[in-house]
């Protein structure tokens, strides 16, 4: 059945790799996992759904160079926010995201938003969370950012750390390579921890903009934005 719990050791079986990876993919936040107590276990469509994206991301990396960043993020569509639960922190995120064209009815993003969320947490570790949805109603791709003031502690992300930085991606049903390309590109950027610092000492939204598309400074390590030199909102 689809909504299948599945073991360590079933999911090993299934991906053919020792049990041994599968905890670590697991402790690592590489595959949609959770805990019940102290044991792993694992939605079997969940872990499909990870296997059919890995193979299209595959396939998709050469590729990486064609998203440009600066095409995809606005500063419009850049929020800082001070909720303390996640849902709050989705819905504001939401709310923000579907003032832009491409989305054409906010309340169904509102919903399938909430309902991925509700399925499996979109937290990735870092204190990082992509909650993303592919939706007729989109006609295009947009992406919206929340830079958190406090700790949203509810995400459940697998490493237990409380989540600060949203990236929402809503995209239109029939995008699908794009979509992971998307996830996948930013994904890898935001696993640099200075640019995760950075991003987290930002006051206004050009700054996390300048920082998301490296349009303020060459990026090698990641510089801290300028804050002597705010552009005004």
């Amino acid at each position: 059945m689809e909504d299948d719990i599945l073991t360590i050791e079933e999911v090993a079986k299934y991906l053919r790799v020792s049990e041994r990876t599968v905890y670590d993919w697991a402790q690592k936040g590489e595959l949609p996992a959770g805990k019940i107590g102290t044991v792993w276990r694992f939605k079997k469509l969940e872990i499909e759904r990870w296997v059919n994206d890995r193979l299209a991301v595959r396939n998709l990396e050469p590729q990486f160079s064609a998203i440009q960043a600066e095409t995809i993020v606005s500063p419009d569509r850049i929020v800082f926010m001070s909720y303390s639960t996640k849902r709050d922190a989705l819905l504001a995120l939401a709310d923000n995201l579907a003032a832009a064209p491409q989305v054409k009815n906010r309340q169904e993003l509102a919903a399938e938003i909430i309902k991925r969320e509700d399925l499996m947490s979109t937290a990735v570790g870092r204190g990082i969370a992509i909650p993303h949805v592919r939706l007729a109603s989109v006609t295009d791709l947009v992406v919206s950012v929340g830079i958190s003031r406090i700790d949203i502690v509810d995400f459940l992300a697998l490493d237990d750390e409380p989540v600060r930085i949203l990236l929402m991606i809503a995209a239109a049903y029939n995008q699908h390579a794009y979509y992971l390309q998307t996830l996948s590109f930013f994904s890898a950027r935001l696993k640099n921890r200075a640019l995760r610092e950075s991003l987290l000492e930002t006051e206004t939204p050009q700054e996390v903009y300048a920082l998301l598309t490296n349009t303020q400074r060459p990026l090698p390590g990641v510089q801290r934005p300028d804050l002597s030199k705010r552009m005004d909102n």
